[in-house]
């Protein structure tokens, strides 16, 4: 029988450079989308799953990631005290999960932060969220993925088919189809290649099923692009000993970590709240039709 997706690793310990000023003294994960910051979408996105264990991987300045899924008895007793139910079930909701935070002293890389996480994950398969790609709640990306890990026993990375102009932002897979819808067993990966010589244009985004023995590759592996210690890096030398498998997402996903990505995943998030919808649907109306005006 194949092992459960229990644990979940969330990188958080980035620079948030794409962010500054915002981001000089405040996470970048905890920027809101609407008014849930973006790393909690990561979280209910993995909890629906059945996941209840996460591994935050923070790094200076990040205190207030910590804070803001820690209880807080104080606001919970105000709100009991004042009548806002439905307030009080929205921020008490994820007191029941596990987290645990590892501090990265420094910016060393995706495969860095994870390689950080191996004392808690220890022999487990594990999920691996990137909370600035925010993935539509109705879409079960993550879901899937679990489920096509317990029939194959393999890693299974998220794809995402982009344009070539900007396919050197992301780690590239060269693959084949399985035979089955959007799976494809992949054969080579590349970090970050110029379009020119990127085996294709199907990149990984930031949903993964990983196994544990990644880490004995990470350990062992260089800095690579950027003096980075790449994960892209490491699935490629894993890729030696195992099959690895790409899924291709053909749902919304938002790079949020990205300020044009990041408005679009707010006006479309908040066009599906029922609370603001329609006067927040007819404010988009009428400044479309100002900027026809001014056109």
């Amino acid at each position: 029988m194949k092992e459960k997706i229990r644990k979940a690793i969330l990188p958080a310990g980035g620079l948030g450079t794409r962010f500054l000023p915002a981001t000089k003294a405040s996470p970048k994960e905890m920027l809101p989308i609407v008014d849930k910051p973006m790393i909690q979408y990561a979280i209910e996105e993995a909890r629906a799953c059945g996941i209840n264990e996460f591994i935050i991987i923070t790094g200076k300045y990040k205190r207030a990631i910590e804070d803001h899924f820690d209880s807080a008895y104080e606001l919970e007793e105000s709100l009991k005290k004042t009548g806002k139910k439905t307030l009080l079930e929205e921020i008490s909701r994820l007191n029941n999960l596990n987290f645990a935070y590892i501090r990265q002293k420094a910016a060393l890389g995706l495969g860095h932060a994870i390689y950080c996480a191996r004392p808690f994950v220890k022999d487990e398969p594990f999920a691996v969220l990137l909370s600035d790609d925010i993935i539509d709640p109705e879409t079960p990306l993550l879901r899937n993925m679990i489920n096509l890990f317990k029939k194959l026993d393999s890693p299974i990375l998220a794809l995402e088919k982009v344009p070539m102009s900007e396919i050197s932002r992301y780690g590239v897979i060269e693959g084949v189809s399985d035979g089955e819808e959007n799976l494809f067993r992949i054969n080579k990966l590349v970090e970050k290649p110029p379009p020119a010589i990127a085996p294709s244009d199907m990149a990984i985004i930031g949903r993964y099923i990983l196994t544990p023995d990644i880490f004995d590759i990470l350990e062992g592996i260089g800095p690579g692009k950027g003096g980075e210690i790449q994960l892209t890096d490491a699935l490629f030398g894993l890729l030696k000993k195992r099959q690895i498998y790409g899924y291709l997402f053909t749902g919304q996903r938002y790079d949020a970590g990205d300020k044009l990505g990041y408005l679009k995943a707010t006006v479309d998030i908040a066009l599906k709240r029922p609370q603001i919808s329609e006067p927040f649907k007819n404010y988009i109306i009428e400044l479309a039709d100002r900027i026809k005006l001014n056109i």
